[in-house]
């Protein structure tokens, strides 16, 4: 009975420890580095098996495991470590550097990841806590200052911000220059990625030159960013995360404006002018502006306020929230995230409502992985014009702007411009948008060499716009003035569809025990198809019905269908040697459905190389610990011909319809149809030093250049022919620059870290060809200035009007008027790149606290303020209050006495001996002069600061908390712009998002800067 008993207890004893050793449990801990300090971004994974995590930002992690399982720790910088899993359920230590180990995983093109060794071009990676630090709703402008040869404009800077995102300057004159968007694996679009919330974005990888983007061919000219949204948690359990901010935002600063004067013309005073041309501030109570509606004028102390239109101004919110449920186990993992944003700008009712969903899955089913996501977005909102800030600029600084909110046209504060309150309440605008992308991710594990990997995608886009202006006639004219206002209204539907497709074959093999061969096969198909409807008209016979049939006359209708595909084949081989020695080469031809059939077909071929010495000769040490030089040449396009370009259109006749009957006339703009895609033939070399133990001291060097042809340029025809201009394959273009990143860690400790990463880029774009007739041509030009591309001059360039000077660099004056002569032609006033961007990224945590800043500074070029030559003739400039409004000695001034002889200017007056003829200098000499108008665009900006504190681990346990993490920061808190620029403009901002960069127009808002606070937990 004994022995019976014995044999029973011995097989439950066995079975409860083979039990034991096959429960999974979820395993935690801390991950620190040799002094202590957390790590975030450890991998870890369970030996054998795909299951695997990473450490947060404060160096926690959880995982599922079983009792026996093997836990591997890896971190770039750090020896790797192995940790078997026994009955604690805590697993915490510290990695110890390891000079030698660089094995950061890089996602890059077509999203095969690579080691940072095997990498032959320049990139940037930057994590999810960098985007998100400052709680800026808008991804790409998180990027600004981060990374060295990256420059992000913002080109509108209303309700729903949008950007210019370009990588190592311009190569085309008339094409696309910005950088081609990924994400997921996906060629995307930039909106689309300012459309995404930050929270639910892993990472992202700036591919800086061509020669990491040549697998994309005509679409790899500007560099890539690679954008990685999160996936779900591996840990076994269920994880819930909450991210909330609010942010209070405010205007920066409006145009300086002089205070010495007031409202009136030639030195009078009258209440209801525009201008600034009034007699010298004296504090008494005056009148202000026309009569109101009970007759009575609204009364103000004759005083200046250089900031009163500000008062139009309020403080704005941007309110965030998002919530990501997520949970997975070794073999699959499923991330559900909602985030929702919702804006009041600035401007009263001008509002935008977005919400973002993603739902991303995978798993793994024997030689099978399936995964994907979809995203859904959509966005709302309503705005007004911001054509209303050029109006509200004419308002003389003593007018109490915000007592006239109510006050409507008929009791502005001036007769001849609308009132902003009232263009506010009734031009307004609608938009509605909806974006769906949908990707599949199919692999198949032939063996252990090869895989067979799927990436399909569909990408939709929905919009609905509506827009209307209420009518208003003036039936006063007081002073001559109108403030009539035409009804209108308008409607447009918009639809696009794009297909993307990517077949891989991968290859992975150790040729020898010293050789590895990766090599890829593929193919890529897309589909891109967009249709618009529009319709508008003028004058509403009802007033407030906004529908098509309320307008007068026949309505102005429009629709448009655009269609082109892409089909390419790819394929690349990387070479290892001993993990120190890289040969990396690709090729890609794209066959585009743009171009006729015999000049469609493009090869784009890459070759780079990439060497460790400090592997290859084992010469790390306590100073040098870790080398690397890498160089490639690559070849490839710029898609620069538009879907049905080559094709002559016909346009609706001047004139028609004219009742019963239609006329076409054929375009008097054509193209080439022999046109060809641009090339881009790039070199680069790169030279990566870590100092230290490899993560004190970290120097990053590159230097490239990219012969620029075949360039599709616009030019002007004979009018014999009856054609405008014809486009055609001629300009051609060198750019070349260089980068330095610096990368420091001054102070580290057990409780402290201060870390500084700064980065210098420089680039510029010269022209070598314009065209066979002509050395120059306009990307934008109007009766005073323009942006030129110039053979032999840096591109773009400001040319304009200026002022004739003697040898010695003196303004020639006219003796008989006393004004400055002129230029006849347009002359060279400035460039719109910088000399160069100087950015810095740091950030010091101590303990579980954390405080951050990234600024950067830009120099070395010029904009057109178009905001200060609007202020010149109606009396608000500064420079127009000084000397009392009387004839003065122009500065710096010369005589020409005779032919070729000059004297400095000492008794010939600019600006007459009355008010009068000093009105008249400014508003029609001085506003005549474009030079007055070009100024320094230099700008230093503190872009984010952030301090944020994250609660003990051990405490928050107690509470149902993994996490909790509670914040403050600032965007734009500061700004230095030289004196010259009196706030006239942000010189970042330009008029569009396309080359014609350094124009700033006056239909802009003033930028704005934000305060807020953030809460991040888990659980």
């Amino acid at each position: 009975m004994k022995t019976k008993f014995s044999g029973i207890l011995t097989l439950f004893l066995a079975f409860v420890v083979q039990f034991t050793f096959a429960q999974e449990k979820t395993i935690s801990g801390t991950i620190s580095d040799e002094n202590g300090l957390p790590l975030p971004g450890v991998n870890i994974i369970v030996k054998g098996t795909t299951n695997g995590t990473q450490t947060d930002f404060d160096g926690n992690y959880s995982i599922s495991a079983s009792v026996g399982d093997v836990l591997s720790y890896s971190f770039v910088g750090y020896t790797s470590k192995e940790m078997t899993v026994g009955a604690s359920n805590t697993i915490s230590f510290g990695l110890e550097p390891d000079v030698q180990a660089i094995d950061e995983v890089v996602i890059t093109a077509l999203g095969v990841e690579r080691k940072a060794d095997e990498l032959t071009s320049a990139s940037k990676v930057v994590k999810a806590e960098e985007l998100t630090q400052a709680s800026n709703p808008n991804v790409v402008q998180s990027l600004t200052g981060k990374v060295s040869g990256l420059q992000i404009n913002t080109t509108n800077n209303g309700v729903n911000q949008t950007t210019r995102i370009v990588l190592r300057g311009n190569r085309s004159l008339t094409g696309n220059n910005e950088a081609l968007i990924v994400i997921d694996g996906i060629i995307s679009s930039a909106n689309t990625l300012a459309n995404l919330a930050p929270e639910i974005i892993a990472s992202t990888n700036v591919i800086k030159g061509a020669g990491g983007s040549a697998l994309y061919g005509s679409q790899g000219a500007n560099g890539v960013i690679i954008v990685t949204t999160k996936s779900g948690n591996t840990g076994g359990k269920l994880e819930v995360a909450v991210n909330s901010s609010v942010s209070f935002e405010e205007v920066s600063f409006v145009p300086e404006r002089q205070t010495k004067y007031g409202q009136g013309w030639d030195g009078n005073h009258i209440s209801y002018e525009n201008g600034g041309w009034g007699p010298e501030f004296d504090g008494t109570l005056q009148p202000v502006g026309l009569a109101q509606a009970d007759g009575s004028y609204i009364m103000a102390p004759y005083v200046g306020d250089s900031d009163n239109i500000k008062e139009f101004f309020k403080t704005g919110t941007i309110l965030q929230n998002g919530v990501s449920i997520s949970a997975g186990d070794r073999d699959g993992n499923v991330l559900l995230s909602v985030n929702k944003q919702n804006t009041d700008f600035v401007v009263e009712g001008d509002e935008l409502d977005r919400t973002t969903v993603l739902l991303k899955a995978s798993k793994r089913v024997g030689k099978w992985f399936v995964g994907g996501n979809v995203t859904y977005n959509t966005s709302s909102t309503e705005t007004t014009t911001s054509n209303l800030f050029t109006e509200l600029l004419q308002t003389a600084s003593n007018v109490p702007v915000e007592m006239f909110e109510n006050s409507g046209n008929q009791g502005h504060w001036t007769a001849y411009y609308r009132n902003p309150y009232w263009m506010r309440d009734n031009i307004r605008n609608f938009n509605r948008s909806d974006r769906f992308n949908g990707i599949l991710n199919l692999k198949y594990d032939i063996n252990d060499n090869i895989n067979i990997v799927n990436n399909a995608s569909v990408r939709t886009f929905r919009s609905y716009a509506m827009g209307y202006t209420n009518g208003y006639v003036d039936n006063l004219g007081v002073g001559g003035g109108d403030h009539s206002t035409i009804s209108t209204f308008a409607q447009t539907n918009s639809e696009s569809r794009n297909i993307y497709n990517d077949l891989l074959i991968n290859f992975d093999y150790m040729l020898t025990d010293d050789l590895n061969l990766k090599a890829i096969i593929g193919n890529n198909i897309q589909d891109n198809m967009s249709t618009s409807t529009g319709v508008s008209g003028s004058n509403l016979t009802i007033p407030g019905y906004y529908n098509i049939s309320n307008v007068t006359g026949i309505p102005n209708t429009s629709n448009s269908f655009f269609r082109d595909r892409r089909f390419s084949l790819f394929g690349s081989i990387n070479l290892g040697y001993k993990d120190y020695l890289f040969l990396d080469v690709t090729g890609r031809n794209d066959w585009t459905s743009r171009l006729k059939e015999e000049n469609n077909s493009f090869f784009y071929p890459k070759v780079g190389l990439s060497f460790v010495p400090t592997k290859a000769f084992d010469i790390s040490g306590d100073v040098l610990s870790y080398a690397k030089v890498s160089a490639n040449w690559s070849k490839v396009g710029n898609d620069r011909v538009g879907v049905y370009q080559i094709n002559s259109t016909l346009n609706q006749a001047t004139g028609y319809p004219f009742s019963t009957l239609n006329s076409f006339v054929l375009d008097q703009s054509i193209a080439d149809p022999d046109l060809v895609n641009e090339f881009i033939e790039s070199y680069e070399l790169n030279v990566n030093l870590g100092f230290f133990k490899g993560d004190r001291v970290t120097l990053d060097f590159s230097i490239y250049e990219s012969k620029n042809s075949d360039l599709v340029t616009a030019i002007s025809t004979s009018a014999a022919s009856g054609l405008s201009n014809s486009t055609i394959n001629v300009a051609s273009s060198t750019t070349s620059g260089y980068e330095i990143d610096l990368g420091l860690t001054p102070f580290r400790t057990d409780n402290f870290r201060w870390d500084l990463n700064l980065n210098y880029s420089t680039n510029e774009t010269i022209i070598d060809k314009v065209s066979d007739n002509s050395n120059e041509v306009a990307l934008a030009s109007f009766a005073d200035v323009g942006i030129f591309a110039t053979e032999g001059e840096e591109f773009p360039l400001i040319k304009g009007t200026g002022y004739e000077r003697d040898p010695q660099g003196r303004v020639l004056i006219d003796p008989t008027t006393g004004n400055p002569i002129k230029t006849s032609e347009f002359k060279v006033l400035g460039k719109s790149t910088p000399d160069y961007i100087l950015g810095l990224s740091t950030s010091v945590e101590y303990k579980g606290l954390r405080l951050a800043a990234v600024m950067d500074y830009r120099t070395g070029h010029q904009f057109w303020a178009g905001t200060k030559d609007w202020l010149s003739w109606s009396g608000h400039l500064v420079e127009s209050a000084q000397g009392g409004r009387r004839g003065f000695i122009f500065p710096n001034s010369a005589i020409e006495t005779s032919p070729g002889v000059y004297e400095a200017n000492t008794s010939v007056i600019t600006g007459g001996t009355t008010y009068s003829d000093y009105l008249n200098y400014f508003s029609n000499e001085y506003r005549d002069v474009t030079e007055n108008f070009v100024l320094d665009a230099t700008a230093f900006k503190v872009r984010e600061l952030s301090l944020s504190y994250a609660f003990n681990r051990e405490m928050l346990e107690s509470i149902g908390l993994t996490s909790l993490r509670l914040g403050v920061n600032a965007r734009n808190p500061f700004i230095v712009l030289p004196k010259e620029n009196r706030g006239y403009a942000d010189p970042e901002i330009g008029r569009s998002s396309g080359n014609d960069q350094g124009l700033s127009v006056t239909g802009q808002y003033p930028i704005t800067r934000t305060y807020g606070m953030t809460l991040n937990l888990t659980f």
